[in-house]
């Protein structure tokens, strides 16, 4: 019992230091853009934009449930997400006991990546790369503790153990073969990880591949726990609609078209050019992440090289690649995939203190004679000390910047998408047809179809427009203005100027190119 709390009470200490961190600073509710498709998609088990999270999904959904005691949909999927980052930081903490032998660097560890201001941010919102960062850290712990199995067997068997799968520990590697299925049904980025993931199976255990049986159950986990994911998109998309659905994934061509992200493709824009300058950002963003610990991240993963080769192999593997792709992927939030990367950077930093407290305790002890009654216990208080010293070090930083984060990752005042919808739906006439773009439609269709409200009204997205094909956006109001009450929201302000020399326009809000506007009629001249 005392074992179980001592190896179980850090982990669950630091997961609700994180939760008790991004509960301070999180959204109170609804939002705009992909936020709010993803609040709305998980308690109507529907489908999100591409690759379709449908692991997202399947685990909010889950989350809608369990947790409506304490609040309304929209805070829930928020809530998920700290409870994510949570258990992440937990895992983490977990995963760095198991490296470094220490649970003051483990808990140190947790903490830090729980407060990396990406990491602090991305729990205060419904958001699939949350739970991405929980999936990975779980993948690194299963990874690791298969290796020290294989190793142990390895140092202490019998060649005839190798045959076992209980001396071997192969259980990790297909729990591990299961996580990463999860996880590539949560978001596509867990891919990148894939080549790490053969190189260090194949570090631990070069002659995996002569292991059928092992090799065919991997497979067969990860095969099963992508397909079961998966099936969610054409079994919400057909038999059991859900009322929110991105595409047509009940089809053939509209299942691949969503899962393979393909109107993404675009994004990835020349990954060999400007190397310079964009190793240059990378350096600008770690310093951002990790303040003046980032300088030391070098150091830490030459430390991890020497310590452990295998898991430096690993996650050496999987930042480059990770980072290399995240550099040439043009998105609006592109901070969210070096998750992973930064989960990886505090374990170096800890297998770093870890070499620090070993190198400054055997340099003391080499000067020091010790009486014979306390050999054991002062080297002991010695190496405490030092412990606790480099723990401290290494936390300070983060700790000193925790004021100046919490104001950037602070959302417990934000409720302008709240506000928005209310007099949006307020303002509109019965029966209006509203050619919407995709950060205002998101929360108008949680609204409408989370909530219940305003049924009536007739939500055009640029997505609905295509899926149905009813053509251009002039092409809808054309069709509807006379019959029903329209209007546009619209991101582009010269798509905006466009609409105004064709139509009588009167903008609702009045503010921006964003705000609603109502078209009352065709100007003369383009009729």
């Amino acid at each position: 019992m005392v074992t179980a709390l001592r190896r179980t009470g850090p982990p669950l200490i630091v997961a609700v230091i994180a939760l008790v961190a991004v509960r301070a600073a999180m959204l109170p509710g609804l939002a705009f853009w992909d936020t709010a498709e993803l609040q709305a998609v998980g308690p109507l088990m529907g489908t999100a934009h591409p690759a379709g999270f449908p692991t997202y999904v399947l685990l909010g959904w889950l989350a809608s449930v369990v947790l409506q005691p304490f609040g309304d949909p929209a805070f829930r999927m928020n809530l998920f997400a700290g409870l994510c980052l949570a258990a992440a930081a937990g895992i983490t903490v977990d995963l760095v006991r198991a490296l470094t032998g220490s649970m003051l660097l483990a808990m140190l560890a947790g903490i830090g990546l729980a407060l990396t201001p990406v990491a602090w941010s991305i729990g205060t919102h419904a958001e699939a790369h949350a739970l991405h960062l929980a999936f990975v850290a779980l993948l690194l712990r299963l990874l690791v503790a298969w290796e020290a199995r294989s190793l142990e067997r390895d140092a202490g068997g019998a060649p005839s153990d190798r045959g076992d799968p209980s001396t071997r520990g192969d259980r990790f590697l297909v729990a591990a073969a299961i996580v990463f299925g999860l996880s590539v049904g949560n978001h596509s980025l867990t891919l990148l990880l894939a080549l790490p993931v053969v190189v260090v199976v194949r570090l631990v255990y070069p002659g995996v591949w002569q292991d059928r049986r092992l090799v065919a159950l991997c497979i067969g986990a990860f095969v099963a726990s992508v397909v079961l994911v998966y099936l969610e998109l054409p079994f919400r998309a057909g038999p059991f609609r859900a009322p929110l659905v991105y595409g047509r994934p009940e089809t053939w061509d509209g299942f691949w078209y969503v899962v393979l992200g393909e109107q993404f493709r675009a994004n990835v824009v020349d990954p060999f050019g400007d190397l310079p300058g964009k190793l240059g950002a990378l350096v600008d963003r770690t310093v951002v992440q990790f303040g003046v610990l980032a300088p030391l991240l070098p150091v830490a993963f030459a430390a991890t090289v020497s310590r452990r080769p295998r898991y430096a192999a690993l996650t050496g593997l999987a930042v480059g690649i990770t980072c290399f792709f995240a550099a040439s992927y043009q998105n609006a939030d592109i901070g969210r995939y070096y998750l992973g990367p930064v989960l990886m950077a505090w374990t170096w930093l800890a297998i770093l203190g870890a070499a620090t407290i070993e190198l400054v305790a055997g340099v003391l002890g080499r000067r020091e004679v010790w009486p014979v009654g306390e050999r054991t216990s002062r080297p002991r208080r010695r190496r405490a000390a030092i412990t606790l010293a480099v723990v401290v070090i290494l936390l300070v930083p983060t700790g000193l910047a925790i004021p100046a984060r919490f104001a950037t990752v602070d959302a417990r005042n934000d409720r302008a998408a709240e506000l928005w919808v209310d007099r949006a739906l307020r303002v509109m006439d019965e029966g209006a047809v509203i050619v919407s773009w995709w950060s205002y439609s998101t929360p108008l269709w949680y609204a409408q179809r989370v909530e219940g409200r305003r049924p009536d009204l007739v939500i055009i997205d640029d997505r609905t427009r295509l899926d149905e094909g009813l053509g251009d956006i002039t092409d809808v109001i054309d069709v509807h203005l006379g019959r029903h009450p329209v209007y546009v929201i619209r991101d582009d302000p010269l798509e905006v100027a466009l609409l105004a020399d064709r139509y009588e326009l009167i903008p609702i809000d009045g503010r921006d190119a964003h705000s609603l506007t109502q078209v009352v009629g065709r100007r003369s001249s383009s009729s």
